[in-house]
């Protein structure tokens, strides 16, 4: 992976913005109650504070156990080079194992090895700054003949703090309405009552090609 999409990915995740819709009285000189629907809006950027980052691999062989046997030692190979690398035990876990029967449905001409025997490991952890400097590391595998396939888009970034945001996200938002509401006031030349009612808005995640995320 090239070093600026690594840097990219660091910048990562988040750019958080929150809508409230709050109803805010206007209250008339005529003493008649009116009230407006206005919104008021917040913005966050946060960095992601969690990676899920599967590494795909397999071995071909024409014997089944034999194939198995490799794919474990492989495991155990491309496990002790993530923890070189500074990850926990804790932080990799084994996925699912699959076997293809490459002779069962070929096309002209038969594959050499029969069997083809697949997994992954999958890296999931709270520290975000290790993945994004380990990504590219696969020429270093390569150089042990290992073989691991990433791509981008199974690297999965994510940010879990949005409870923590949420309060003074509102109280900005409120503040932000209220503003939108003074501005309809001052219009119609009348003076800005209390809230009437108040809802708080849909929170909604999209991301970026560089897995920047806007929390809206």
């Amino acid at each position: 992976m090239k070093k600026e999409v690594i840097a990219a990915g660091i910048v990562a995740i988040g750019i958080a913005l929150a809508g409230l819709c709050v109803g805010l009285g206007l209250k008339y000189i005529t003493d008649s109650q009116r009230t407006v629907d206005v919104k008021g809006l917040s913005t966050r950027e946060v960095k992601a504070d969690y990676a899920v980052w599967p590494l795909s691999y397999s071995v071909e062989s024409n014997d089944i156990r034999q194939a198995y046997a490799e794919l474990n030692r492989t495991t155990e190979a491309v496990r002790a080079f993530f923890m070189e690398k500074g990850f926990s035990a804790e932080d990799i876990r084994q996925g699912n194992t699959q076997v293809t029967d490459q002779w069962a449905n070929y096309y002209n001409v038969r594959p050499q090895y029969r069997y083809c025997v697949s997994t992954s490991l999958i890296i999931s952890t709270k520290n975000v700054d290790l993945v994004i400097e380990s990504q590219g590391c696969q020429s270093e595998l390569m150089s042990k003949g290992i073989i691991v396939s990433s791509n981008d888009w199974s690297l999965d970034y994510q940010f879990n703090g949005l409870n923590e945001l949420k309060p003074s996200m509102i109280e900005e938002a409120t503040k932000n309405a209220r503003v939108v509401a003074q501005k309809f006031a001052d219009d119609a030349n009348c003076s800005l009552g209390s809230i009437c009612t108040a809802r708080q808005g849909q929170f909604s995640i999209e991301s970026d090609p560089y897995q920047r995320y806007r929390i809206s």
